[in-house]
């Protein structure tokens, strides 16, 4: 993105604004905080900033109040000082200037999203100029709003965040400083089980935490009650 002549462009950013809510109330802002250096870059700029991420796992094609931005939006606009205007019926165009910033509602109301329909990846890749892929946090999801978009926008790049992340893992991978730990949380092992395979063979130790861990430990014979885990993943974890 950095590399790129942003001025007077409309900018779909892709982000991980996949933060906890309570109550309508965004109960911690990290992932809104991280994302404010590329949202004022692009503004800094003189670009129109479309953003868009999902939020929780609500059922594909359905608008579930609970699982709505809202409280993104009211979050984000707390922060940067000037209003981020929430949108939900964008199919058919979208209307947003220079220095503007608007948020679509969670991409997983669109039905098909999670099986990256082509389709929807194109009624992205229309909205915008330039695609910015900067959700580092979901870069490992074939979706459309993550995958399909890059492929089908007249232009695609890579956001800040996303690059100081990449640094960050392959300074991490390719030239640590020994020992070297890694930890994986989440809530699922088959999100995980290429991450978990590939850090295996480069870490000294591996520490498994959140939901994950479940599972390795009903896999050691450890009971977990009925906290989630994966069953049928249990003979991969042993």
């Amino acid at each position: 993105m950095t590399d790129l002549v942003l001025s007077q462009k409309r900018l779909l950013i892709r982000e991980d604004l996949n933060a906890p809510v309570k109550d309508g109330r965004v109960i911690s802002d990290a992932r809104v905080l991280a994302i404010l250096p590329t949202i004022r870059l692009a503004l800094a700029a003189d670009a129109a900033v479309i953003l868009m991420s999902h939020l929780g796992r609500p059922n594909e094609g359905e608008s579930q109040p609970e699982f709505s931005l809202k409280p993104i939006a009211r979050c984000l606009s707390q922060h940067l000082g000037r209003r981020v205007r929430l949108v939900e019926g964008w199919d058919s165009g979208l209307e947003v200037s220079p220095g503007e910033i608007v948020l679509l509602e969670n991409v997983r109301f669109n039905l098909g999203e999670k099986n990256n329909d082509v389709s929807l990846a194109k009624n992205y890749a229309r909205l915008c100029d330039i695609f910015v892929m900067d959700a580092f946090g979901s870069a490992h999801r074939s979706h459309a709003s993550t995958c399909g978009v890059a492929e089908h926008a007249a232009v695609s790049c890579a956001g800040p965040l996303l690059i100081s992340e990449l640094e960050a893992l392959n300074k991490a991978l390719d030239d640590p400083a020994a020992p070297v730990a890694a930890v994986v949380g989440g809530s699922k092992v088959s999100s995980k089980l290429q991450l978990l395979e590939n850090l295996a063979t480069k870490a000294d130790a591996l520490i498994v935490g959140g939901g994950i861990v479940n599972t390795f430990l009903v896999a050691t014979g450890v009971p977990v009650g009925r906290s989630l885990l994966e069953r049928k993943l249990i003979p991969t974890a042993q």
